[in-house]
């Protein structure tokens, strides 16, 4: 609602206008602080509460969650309401022979917004700033959902983040960045994406062995940028995938950016090469083995 008027008028929202537009029914309203007004619709929702949602149930994901809720009123089709000659679920099928039939496609709930990407590299969604792999000035379309945001680029889905419900914050993902990061590598060590991947534990403790391995061989900037590009790969093939590789490669002892994309890339087991194999050829050629 956009605004409480008098009694039981209210302004509406557009999209809530084209949402019961599209499933076809009329919205009433009660006065503010005047639940009795609404009839039975009261007295059901503290039965349910008491029947289904006490202890509070858990769920992993929303799908979950509409998944139980589906399955209590499932059970509640064979409740018998005092009073009542049939049962629920009798009664709905009688109901049901009286409502319009339901429309042939669904209707998109996401909020839809077409922000500009800024200098770096975000989009301001409401009162949140989210990243995006996008050209600083490219105009793009956001769909905000009860649990994510959506960045959107020529009808194709090019970022999605965990939606915040705080206010002012930046929502950062790493590997939105590696392309710049790989010209600028200094920038990795204190950027706010790597601080909100350590965070959310996307950064094993395996990343930053290997990354201070790359350093005392190759450099800090060289080493940098290696690490980046072994991001990268695994942004393509998998970070679970690159994780198993590094934490293969340090099994070996072989801290290296040809070893760790070596194992990344082969499909076979990830043993220890034998001497005189072709895996072996292929690390001595690497400078791994002497």
């Amino acid at each position: 609602m956009k605004k409480i008027l008098r009694g039981p008028q209210r302004e509406e929202t557009a999209r809530f206008i084209a949402f019961r537009s599209h499933w076809r029914f009329a919205a009433e309203f009660c006065p503010p602080a005047e639940a009795h007004k609404k009839g039975g619709i009261e007295s059901e929702a503290g039965y349910f509460r008491r029947n289904h949602w006490t202890p509070v149930p858990g769920a992993r994901d929303l799908q979950e969650l509409n998944q139980f809720l589906e399955g209590a009123c499932r059970q509640d089709e064979a409740r018998q309401i005092q009073g009542r000659a049939r049962c629920v679920g009798a009664a709905m099928a009688l109901e049901r022979e009286h409502l319009l039939p339901l429309p042939g496609e669904g209707f998109e709930l996401a909020e839809s917004s077409f922000p500009v990407v800024d200098t770096k590299g975000c989009v301001k969604v409401r009162t949140n700033w989210y990243s995006a792999p996008v050209k600083a000035g490219t105009a793009v379309q956001v769909k905000v959902q009860p649990t994510a945001s959506e960045v959107w680029q020529k009808g194709a889905c090019v970022a999605r983040h965990e939606r915040c419900y705080e206010r002012g914050q930046q929502i950062l993902n790493l590997e939105h960045y590696l392309a710049v990061l790989e010209r600028k590598p200094g920038a990795l060590a204190g950027s706010t994406p790597l601080a909100q991947w350590r965070e959310q534990k996307r950064w094993p403790a395996s990343y930053d062995q290997l990354w201070q391995a790359l350093m005392r061989r190759q450099g800090k900037a060289e080493g940098t940028r290696q690490m980046i590009r072994l991001l990268q790969l695994g942004k393509a093939k998998g970070y679970a995938k690159l994780q198993a590789a590094v934490e293969s490669a340090r099994a070996w002892g072989c801290w290296d950016e040809a070893a760790v994309r070596y194992l990344l890339l082969t499909e076979s087991e990830h043993r220890p090469p034998q001497q005189g194999s072709a895996e072996f050829a292929s690390f001595k050629l690497c400078g791994l083995y002497a």
